[in-house]
Formats: structure tokens, sequence, C-alpha cells
């Protein structure tokens, strides 16, 4: 998660969606998440993997947002790395930001490599920055994931995604299909992406 100062108005109101996305994934046998974050001046931080909302949202709520530069490529090559030690239990990469400062041929090449590993990114963007679209929406190609925006005033539209993506990663397609009819907007818009990339 991007936690750099633009993102601190959301902060808080994602730490309380977190938990929904292991209640969403409770009946398939559930979810580890690790936690990894970037803010201030080349802060870069992953806790270690959870399986339980409480453990996460401790864990969200003492972190504060501070101003600095994205992160990025150093998330795609963490990811990497987590990729490659667990011999393919990585099923996604989730990334909620608001904007990339970086070079988008060095973030094509790591997000090339984890399309190589079978890591598909899900970037959900906090508003509509069109540099950060145009960049995230090529990584989201690269890796077959999905690349979403919602507005920052509606929480509602991060958790369906959120809870969506933990459906993916616990269940794979069927079980993101099912929830996507029981759910429908964003969920549906979101399997229209990953379809196309078939």
């Amino acid at each position: 998660m991007d936690a750099t100062a633009s993102r601190e108005p959301l902060w808080d109101r994602a730490c309380h969606i977190q938990a929904q996305m292991f209640e969403a994934t409770a009946s398939m046998g559930g979810l580890e998440i690790q936690l990894a974050y970037y803010r201030g001046y080349g802060e870069f931080k992953a806790a270690p993997w959870a399986a339980e909302a409480g453990v996460l949202q401790k864990r969200m709520t003492s972190i504060r947002c501070a101003a600095g530069q994205t992160q990025i490529a150093r998330l795609l090559k963490h990811t990497l790395g987590q990729a490659r030690t667990a011999q393919g239990a990585i099923s996604a990469l989730v990334f909620v930001g608001d904007c990339m400062e970086e070079d988008p041929d060095q973030l094509a090449k790591l997000s090339g490599e984890l399309g190589i590993l079978g890591v598909p990114v899900f970037l959900f963007q906090d508003g509509a920055d069109p540099t950060a679209a145009k960049t995230f929406s090529h990584i989201a190609r690269l890796t077959r994931g999905a690349h979403c925006r919602f507005d920052g005033s509606s929480a509602a539209q991060l958790r369906d995604l959120l809870c969506a993506v933990a459906v993916y990663a616990a269940g794979g397609h069927k079980a993101l299909v099912d929830h996507g009819r029981r759910c429908g907007g964003e969920v549906l818009r979101l399997i229209k992406q990953l379809d196309a990339r078939d």
C-alpha cells in the first residue's frame, strides 16, 4: 500500500475494510496476507504473513502516512522475491495507490517477470491521475491482473474490490465469478478485465 501523505484521508477507512477480506474467504479455507507499504524518504516495510483480520488491522492502524515518493518498483521486486521463494504460493499482489513517480519501463520489466511467474497484480487507483492510470493499466496487462479506479470518498468501492481479490486468491476464478454474481457492480467489472486477458 502507498502510505505517502496523499493517501492519508483514505488510510483509516482502509484499515477497517481489511477485516472484510478475511470474512469473504472464510468458507474457502481462509487467506494469508502480507502487508507491505512505503512512505517517507525511502522507507519500505513488509510485515510477516497474517491469517487473522485482527493482526492485519492492528498493523495497519499503527502506520501513519508520511510525505515521500512512490516506491512501486521496490514493491514489485519484493513480490518477485516472495514468489520465487514461495514456489508459486503467491496468488496475487494487490496495490492501492493514487500516483506513480517512477520509470514506467522499469515497472514494465518487473511486471513482465511477475507475469511469467503467474502472479497477477490488481491495482486499485484512488483518483484519476492520468500518468498513474496509464502505468497501472500496463502493469495489469503484463501480469494478467486488473486496474480499477475508485472514488476516494467511497469506502464501499474499495471494500468490494479488495474482497473480490481476496476471493480470487483463496478460491480462484470460479469462486470470483460466483462472488461476482452475488455482488455485481465493481466485482463484475473486475471479472470482465480478467476475462479479457485470456
